[in-house]
């Protein structure tokens, strides 16, 4: 089937985008703290995957069923990116980057870089040109990230791993956030075909790497099915596919910033992490950036 192009599909209103970007802030932050706590458990980066990627790849059946796994339309390419950007490439890289992180950098390290990667390929590679309120917002959630990351460096808790790991996998985020824009999919169909994709490549890992999710306890199993394949697998997936049809690329991800905030916030009243005045700070800075890198402010100055 052909997949519909961008022009054909009706425009979202910015009021949902905005809303669907926010949601997934909360739903990323709970993911983060959730694939944190999973660490001291008996379930593998790759039984989370199967979790995160085969519960929405079942639920979102009837649309990968109707576009087929090779949509008619769409670019291979911006598939390909899509699957190694947000699916379980993606998940692999970053479990192992959190092993050794603590939710407040892994927020940080992962959902904070991302608005900057994906504004630099949008300026790099596609052409746009952020105006100066853009720019600040930009520096802002930049400075925030800092912010956070220095006061997580005076601890000692971070290795390379989390350096390397975690911006690395933020990078591929911002690629198939570009990708995902490029192909002309909904957000339903994007998701299904990232998750069904996701869980082929999953089910070819099992004979080497194996599962426990047959072993291991309900109560493990439960959690990371909501968590991963309810909220982070299927719910977000296709709220961040609706931010993206509606903001753009660069303006969806800007709003990905307030997870550091989230994750540090919720690390400390769930998993006891140290939540101190520089991450206060950082809140602040951030939710600044944030604001003015969604053009909001821009819009207002020229009326």
């Amino acid at each position: 089937m052909t997949a519909a192009s961008p022009a054909t599909r009706p425009p979202l209103s910015a009021g949902l985008g905005a809303a669907s970007a926010l949601s997934v802030v909360l739903i990323w932050a709970a993911w983060l703290i959730s694939t944190r706590h999973s660490v001291g458990t008996s379930l593998t980066a790759l039984d989370l995957s199967l979790l995160r990627y085969g519960v929405p790849a079942l639920l979102l059946a009837p649309f990968w069923l109707r576009t087929g796994l090779w949509p008619r339309g769409t670019p291979k390419w911006t598939l390909v990116l899509m699957v190694l950007g947000s699916g379980a490439p993606f998940f692999q890289l970053v479990g192992f980057g959190m092993k050794a992180t603590p939710a407040s950098a892994a927020g940080v390290l992962l959902p904070g870089v991302m608005p900057l990667a994906a504004a630099l390929i949008g300026i790099l590679l596609l052409g746009e040109r952020p105006d100066r309120m853009r720019k600040l917002g930009m520096l802002a959630i930049l400075a925030g990230g800092v912010l956070l990351l220095v006061d997580n460096l005076s601890s000692g808790r971070l290795s390379w791993v989390s350096y390397t790991v975690l911006p690395a996998g933020a990078t591929l985020w911002a690629i198939y956030t570009h990708a995902f824009r490029k192909s002309g999919l909904s957000a339903f169909e994007g998701g299904a075909l990232i998750c069904v994709w996701s869980t082929i490549i999953n089910l070819a890992l099992i004979p080497f790497l194996g599962t426990h999710l047959m072993t291991a306890p309900i109560a493990e199993t439960g959690l990371q099915f909501i968590t991963q394949g309810l909220l982070s697998g299927l719910l977000a997936t296709v709220l961040y596919g609706t931010a993206v049809r509606s903001l753009g690329g660069t303006q969806a991800a800007a709003y990905t910033a307030v997870t550091p905030v989230a994750a540090a916030i919720g690390g400390a009243l769930l998993l006891g992490e140290p939540l101190g005045v520089v991450t206060i700070v950082a809140t602040l800075v951030t939710g600044a950036g944030v604001l003015l890198s969604t053009g909001l402010l821009s819009a207002r100055a020229g009326r």
